[in-house]
């Protein structure tokens, strides 16, 4: 049920999205019941508060009007964070040069956990620059991604 929802969440979000410059990061629908909806919203340069307030009226009154959420919910509209999680090839392209922390389902040179500096992103594989060596990891073997917070 909530694949289905989100699915049209995200589509009435990505058109609220564009008229605000923005793009969806992610949504996650939490709880049972009265559900949690929580968007994650980036752009170019960092989100403000500002940002999330006025797109969180917008796409609040979408959702009333469009009505894609059975019963009641609380929206929360938010910034991924400078340790956003990194989900598509798209979010990698996006960070390049930016150091992640990457979890593998698989040893990729006999570690599961690895920390580098995102490369190149090729034939689905992130290449992480780890301690000037590049590692190539397949997308389809990472089971969580993050930016690392640099200081």
């Amino acid at each position: 049920m909530n694949g289905n929802i989100k699915e049209k969440i995200f589509a009435i979000a990505d058109r609220v999205a564009e008229q605000h410059g923005v793009d969806i990061a992610d949504i996650e629908i939490l709880g049972k019941g009265k559900l949690l909806l929580r968007v994650f919203i980036d752009k170019e340069g960092g989100v403000t508060l500002g940002d999330c307030e006025l797109f969180s009226k917008s796409l609040s009154a979408v959702l009333d009007v469009e009505d894609p959420v059975p019963g009641r919910f609380t929206l929360e509209v938010s910034s991924p964070g400078l340790d956003r999680p990194l989900k598509s090839l798209k979010d990698f392209e996006k960070n390049k040069g930016k150091l992640a922390r990457i979890v593998t389902m698989e040893k990729i040179e006999n570690q599961n956990f690895i920390v580098g500096r995102i490369g190149e992103i090729t034939n689905g594989s992130i290449m992480l620059l780890v301690n000037d060596r590049t590692v190539g990891i397949p997308f389809d073997k990472i089971t969580k991604a993050r930016l690392e917070i640099e200081l």
